[in-house]
């Protein structure tokens, strides 16, 4: 059966996260700024532990992090805060694994490994690093179980990307996955890329129906490239998908909030995202399918 993951925060205002801009902070001093950036930092640690509960008593087993849960974490003043909360953070991220939820996280779109830009590539690899360092505080292990994802970048860079990839720290490469887009790489194009630096595909399927032009989730290639995605992951039962509906029209690529249409070959895969706006609204409203699979399987 699949399992369904939380993005980020509920809809509700159950799981909520602090932040500062960098405006407001740096108008502190230098130790008014390390008190601000603690207060936030514990603050949305407790917040990812009420994450936690709420995904444990929502049969939730899979929680993408936000990636501004610990804001400025990437510069070494933000670093040392967070190496303070060191043994909170690895109770936490402890208890998660214990109750059996999968934490990903998805950086934003700064990063792009495939820059013909070295300073863009130098910070894109920064911004991994506080990733990474953040699920190795959690304890959160070295694999794509605990999957750091990201696209493709710039375009028609495909061996800038996978030399890239090949250069990365262990903390990040063994992470390390990559998501089809609707631009720059297609899901045969990530395939490729993915085969080549040996990290696992995540396959966007709604990605894929808006690159190519697609009227139908059950297009053939769909399925298809379902299958050919899971052949990149060392642990088949760990792929992880995503899944989202157009806002507009089947083929908008702005989010819808809820999943009204749902992959038929969907029902094979082990981990799906739901990135819908409504977040909790939108994985209660998909029970029904889980349940129909379940009967089906029965």
């Amino acid at each position: 059966m699949p399992n369904l993951g939380l993005v980020c925060i509920t809809a509700s205002k159950d799981v909520r996260y602090r932040t500062v801009t960098r405006t407001r902070l740096h108008a502190q001093s230098p130790d008014s700024q390390r008190t601000i950036l603690e207060d936030i930092f514990r603050d949305n640690l407790q917040t990812f532990d009420a994450a936690m509960r709420y995904c444990t008593g929502a049969g939730i087993w899979l929680y993408r992090i936000p990636s501004s849960i610990f804001p400025f974490a990437d510069t070494p003043e933000g670093l040392a805060v967070l190496q303070t909360l060191a043994p909170a953070l690895a109770r936490s991220g402890r208890r998660a694994l214990e109750a059996g939820i999968r934490l990903v996280m998805h950086p934003d779109q700064f990063v792009v490994l495939s820059s013909d830009s070295p300073s863009v590539v130098t910070n894109s690899i920064k911004i991994l690093q506080m990733h990474a360092d953040i699920m190795d505080l959690l304890e959160q292990p070295r694999s794509p179980w605990a999957l750091l994802e990201i696209h493709g970048g710039k375009s028609n860079r495909a061996d800038a990307l996978v030399a890239c990839i090949a250069t990365l720290p262990d903390a990040i490469r063994c992470r390390l996955g990559l998501e089809n887009d609707e631009y720059a790489y297609s899901a045969e194009e990530i395939h490729a890329i993915c085969m080549r630096s040996g990290v696992p595909m995540v396959f966007d399927a709604h990605h894929h129906i808006v690159h190519e032009k697609l009227d139908s989730y059950d297009d053939p290639s769909v399925a298809a490239m379902l299958e050919q995605a899971r052949a990149t992951w060392a642990v088949p039962e760990h792929q992880l998908v995503h899944i989202s509906n157009g806002r507009a029209g089947f083929n908008d690529r702005q989010h819808a909030d809820l999943i009204d249409t749902m992959p038929a070959s969907y029902a094979r895969a082990p981990w799906i995202e739901i990135e819908a706006k409504s977040k909790e609204e939108a994985i209660q409203g998909l029970r029904p399918w889980l349940d129909s699979l379940d009967i089906a399987a029965g």
